[in-house]
């Protein structure tokens, strides 16, 4: 193992989940969703509480493993979140009640992101949260620019996508997306943007 990463192994394994959160983790992996990472959890958690949300929405809920993350550092926020799974849902719930979370904290919506999100208000959104259809992504990261508030945040998971995109080789659909992605905001002058390389890669923007 490389130095580069014992000390992600290092980062990962420094972070210490409540029962709720990792029993929601266990769940998603039973289920076959692939929830962050704890250490990209972890950052949605202090980017939450960093920034004050009051407002999040979250496009791709899985099992709840994120939305407990980011509810965590926001507690005052209300997560809306999107996911064509109705048992995810549900799953998702449970966690959320499980971990204590009021059930006006949080709007489950069930359907397509794409048939959803064109109906969100814009400039609403203190935090939008990606993580869902990575063949989607430029889309829902548009949709996501339209819906944060001047100042709000918009964040990708797996936006390293299981090491692809680093690799000039690979050149699927899905990695092309996320490198594609990645080159834009780089240099945008409507976002700041930042790349984390925890977990599986969190990319951050601010709207300017």
């Amino acid at each position: 193992m490389s130095q580069i990463e014992s000390s992600w192994k290092f980062a990962e394994e420094l972070v210490t989940e409540s029962g709720p959160l990792a029993e929601a983790r266990q769940h998603s992996l039973e289920v076959g969703v692939e929830p962050v990472s704890p250490a990209v959890g972890a950052q949605l958690a202090v980017v939450a509480a960093a920034s004050g949300a009051k407002n999040i929405i979250e496009v791709g809920t899985g099992v709840g493993v994120s939305g407990l993350w980011l509810l965590r550092g926001a507690p005052r926020a209300t997560l809306t979140s999107i996911d064509r799974e109705v048992d995810h849902q549900q799953a998702a719930r449970d966690a959320y009640l499980g971990a204590g979370v009021p059930v006006n904290r949080f709007r489950l919506i069930t359907g397509r992101a794409s048939d959803v999100l064109p109906r969100m208000n814009e400039n609403s959104y203190d935090i939008v949260f990606v993580d869902a259809d990575p063949g989607s992504v430029i889309e829902y990261v548009e949709h996501g620019l339209r819906l944060a508030r001047p100042g709000g945040l918009v964040l990708v998971a797996h936006a390293l996508w299981h090491g692809s995109v680093a690799n000039p080789a690979r050149r699927d659909a899905t990695t092309t997306q996320f490198r594609t992605l990645l080159t834009e905001v780089s240099t945008s002058p409507a976002v700041i943007s930042s790349l984390s390389t925890a977990g599986d890669g969190l990319l951050q923007l601010v709207k300017l």
